[in-house]
């Protein structure tokens, strides 16, 4: 995306992607630009194939907030009079739009790392959950927040969370809404690493984007795939589904370049993936 965001920066160096939300002073709250920008720009930076690992960060003193219930309510009741299966069905729609702006992260051919500071509530819980790897500050907190305004987290929070932390802790938070504050979560796996401030966070999220970014793309992905496939399926169907894909995807060129470099004691120089558009290759 070259045009100017609303709710995001997007900087782009030696194969890495950082993601920035850019409305700290409304605590980064997930406003009807933001569930239309940030699927577009993550494809977009995707389908360049020239990067190789995200960094998902924020601004301020809080991570995100959440939906901004204002930004979406109000308004007059376009529902009213019509057909109630209708309009159900319709809503429907609406939260499926909703979880493909997170669902995304799974679906590109890289990374996406999560660097959190302060509030992480409601929709942001979502958000991480989809990321391949989260890292927090000392005074981060996670809050699944739909519950303490009477509703049922929708867009990925259920879904993912119990797959990343105990199910009966995940069940806990979703039931009472609490905070779980950065050492909790590590304690129980939500995040990988909790450091003293946000600068030394990005400094060591920079540190593994970087060592991410130079292995081979190609295997990255592979490793990806298989990994959220294996979350999601039973080990015989995973062995098999790994099988297919490296009948088709394994190539000796970049383990011969890794086994060159280590004889030749250097860092491997591994190729871009290909561009695609529209979901065809550009070749």
């Amino acid at each position: 995306m070259t045009e100017q965001m609303t709710c995001f920066d997007v900087e782009t160096s030696d194969g890495i992607a950082t993601v920035t939300m850019k409305r700290p002073e409304r605590l980064n709250s997930m406003i009807p630009e933001f569930w239309s920008e940030l699927p577009a720009l993550i494809r977009d930076i995707d389908s360049s194939g020239e990067v190789r690992a995200i960094i998902l960060a924020s601004t301020g003193r809080h991570f995100s907030a959440g939906m901004d219930l204002a930004a979406f309510g109000g308004g007059e009741d376009s529902s009213k009079g019509k057909d109630a299966g209708r309009v159900g069905a319709n809503l429907r729609m609406n939260v499926l739009h909703l979880q493909e702006t997170f669902s995304v992260f799974e679906k590109v051919r890289m990374p996406v790392i999560a660097a959190i500071q302060g509030g992480c509530v409601g929709g942001a819980v979502d958000m991480v959950t989809a990321a391949d790897m989260r890292y927090a500050t000392e005074d981060a907190f996670f809050c699944i927040q739909e519950i303490n305004i009477g509703m049922t987290a929708d867009v990925g929070t259920l879904q993912r969370l119990p797959k990343l932390i105990p199910e009966g802790v995940c069940r806990e938070l979703a039931y009472t809404g609490r905070r779980m504050p950065a050492a909790e979560a590590k304690s129980v796996g939500l995040v990988n690493e909790v450091f003293a401030d946000q600068e030394t966070m990005l400094d060591a999220v920079h540190e593994i984007a970087a060592e991410i970014a130079e292995k081979s793309p190609l295997a990255v992905w592979g490793t990806k795939q298989m990994i959220n496939y294996a979350r999601d399926h039973s080990t015989s169907d995973s062995l098999d589904h790994i099988a297919t894909w490296n009948a088709g995807m394994f190539r000796t060129g970049d383990m011969k370049e890794a086994f060159t470099a280590q004889a030749e004691k250097r860092a491997p120089e591994f190729e871009d993936l290909l561009p695609y558009r529209n979901g065809a290759s550009n070749i």
